[in-house]
């Protein structure tokens, strides 16, 4: 059976979608500053344009590399990081919670409205269903935490300090930044479904950049884009 190809009916070519999916998901830009860099490499279309491609092809993108990396993760079993951050939409508070291995790599992330007990535990179970039981995890001192730590039966691995939970902290950081180019959130669904793409994105793209010397920098940056380019081929 043959795989159903999800850029025919458009005349825009897929090279030009990805690219513009990949500066609107990838970067802190608005919509009409990727447009502005599109029509600077002579590619004319509207900010307007550059949302739907973004609405169609990102939850396509994103699936698409949650698929091929979570087999390869096992590493990310040693350590977890969660924690939740305040996101505002429509002027209301809701949390946006997010899980992290050892490495930065984000493994799980959803939004509410309360910060509890019952999301806590959906934040866990969701991360322990596709990645296994990791060695630690490490949170705040929320109690939330606690509370479904002890009834998924892991109250003895969790870990809470100062300064331990950095990693996590660290990695609300490129997510901030989308959202102030985004100008905030409208919508929750809209919220949940930019924060698992972004998430998807930044894992792929993420090569700590500190800790490798420049060839191999190169070399992971060279392929992540060559395995970029080859999403959705038909």
């Amino acid at each position: 059976m043959t795989k159903r190809d999800p850029f025919k009916y458009f005349k825009t070519s897929r090279e030009i979608i990805r690219l513009a999916v990949m500066l609107c998901v990838r970067f802190p830009l608005s919509l009409r500053n990727v447009e502005d860099l599109l029509h600077e490499r002579g590619i004319d279309v509207s900010h307007e344009t550059v949302r739907y491609w973004w609405h169609r092809f990102g939850p396509m993108f994103a699936s698409e590399i949650r698929k091929r990396r979570v087999e390869g993760m096992k590493s990310s079993r040693w350590r977890w990081h969660l924690d939740e951050m305040f996101v505002k939409i429509n002027g209301e508070r809701h949390y946006l919670w997010r899980a992290v291995d050892h490495e930065g790599e984000v493994l799980e992330s959803f939004v509410t409205k309360r910060r509890d007990k019952k999301a806590a535990l959906k934040l866990l179970r969701k991360a322990m269903r596709k990645h296994g039981r990791p060695e630690v995890i490490v949170t705040d001192k929320l109690r939330s935490y606690g509370a479904a730590l002890r009834e998924v039966g892991a109250a003895d691995i969790q870990e809470t300090g100062r300064w331990l939970n950095n990693r996590v902290e660290n990695s609300h950081l490129p997510f901030r930044r989308r959202e102030r180019a985004m100008l905030r959130f409208r919508r929750m669904r809209s919220l949940q479904m930019f924060a698992a793409v972004h998430a998807s994105v930044t894992n792929h793209f993420n090569s700590e950049r500190s800790l490798c010397s420049r060839p191999n920098f190169k070399l992971n940056r060279a392929a992540a884009l060559t395995e970029w380019r080859g999403l959705c081929a038909a």
